[in-house]
């Protein structure tokens, strides 16, 4: 009876001991057919199998989440992929149209036909700028590695709003800068980024609205602001405003320019690449105001 006893004994021991590794067979079978959330129960972090049910928590999570990551990255392509599509026929469809026209001998007479022509190169300007833009988005997704020499910001930004006033005659455009301002990065990149805000002012304000821009510097860094007095952003569009290919409220644009949907999204890669970052504080009825900003740091 005694010997039956501790067999019966040791058999539940042994049961209760093996209890963790059918919970772990029981989640590994829930990973494998897909349900990456699945965990094993807690248990005394003081014990062996406790501080084992940890790692594999914490390892599970971390699966959970590099899944998680590549799945957000997969969708962002494809809409990425969809959306320069869909940009890119547009000027494509405009332009066989126009040629079809003309095939068919519907435009007659030189002014006519010399509008044609005209139409049909804007298109292809357009869609020019947009590969270019495309490419930039690419070059910088790849990481490659930005020039890195001193840049004077005054120069910079004062060359932007000189062609910013020549782009836009109607928008008149203010600037503040220091003695001197310097980053350490490229040129002609940050460059764009000025003139691409500078851009998105005057396309989303009415003729006559006032534009500003300033360089500050302090103890973190260096910060180029664009201010303008036009219509503003909903929180809604701020929150998005960076997105490839997003357009806020076709409302806001108050000028014949389109933009491609990717300037912001330009800035935005850019100031990244040099460990910078990009901003935008803005109020209905109240203009927007863009910001750019160096971190001392990386300079």
């Amino acid at each position: 009876i005694a010997l039956l006893l501790i067999a019966l004994a040791s058999r539940i021991v042994i049961k209760i001991g093996l209890r963790p590794l059918a919970d772990v067979e029981d989640v590994a079978e829930k990973i494998a057919d897909g349900d990456l959330s699945a965990r094993l129960p807690d248990a005394k972090p003081d014990t062996e199998v406790g501080r084992l049910v940890s790692s594999l928590n914490a390892m599970l999570s971390r699966i959970e989440e590099s899944f998680a990551a590549r799945t957000e990255g997969e969708n962002k392509l494809r809409r990425f992929v969809a959306d320069a599509s869909h940009e890119l026929r547009t000027p494509l469809t405009a332009i066989r149209g126009f040629a079809e026209l003309h095939r068919q001998g519907a435009v007659k007479g030189e002014t006519a036909t010399s509008e044609l022509v005209g139409r049909i190169e804007n298109e292809s300007i357009r869609m020019g700028a947009l590969v270019e833009d495309l490419l930039m988005l690419a070059r910088l997704d790849q990481s490659r590695e930005l020039v890195s020499e001193p840049v004077n910001l005054n120069e910079v930004v004062t060359e932007s709003v000189e062609s910013a006033r020549a782009a836009g005659p109607e928008h008149p455009i203010s600037i503040d800068l220091p003695d001197e301002a310097f980053v350490l990065g490229d040129a002609g990149k940050i460059y764009q980024v000025v003139a691409n805000l500078l851009a998105n002012a005057r396309i989303h304000t009415p003729v006559g609205t006032p534009i500003s821009v300033s360089v500050k510097s302090d103890d973190a860094g260096t910060t180029i602001s664009i201010k303008d007095s036009g219509p503003g952003l909903s929180e809604a569009d701020q929150a998005r405003i960076f997105e490839r290919f997003y357009r806020a409220d076709p409302s806001r644009n108050r000028s014949n320019e389109e933009g491609s949907g990717l300037g912001l999204s330009i800035v935005d890669a850019v100031m990244q690449a040099h460990g910078g970052k990009v901003g935008v504080t803005s109020k209905l009825g109240e203009g927007a105001t863009f910001t750019v900003f160096f971190p001392l740091a990386a300079n």
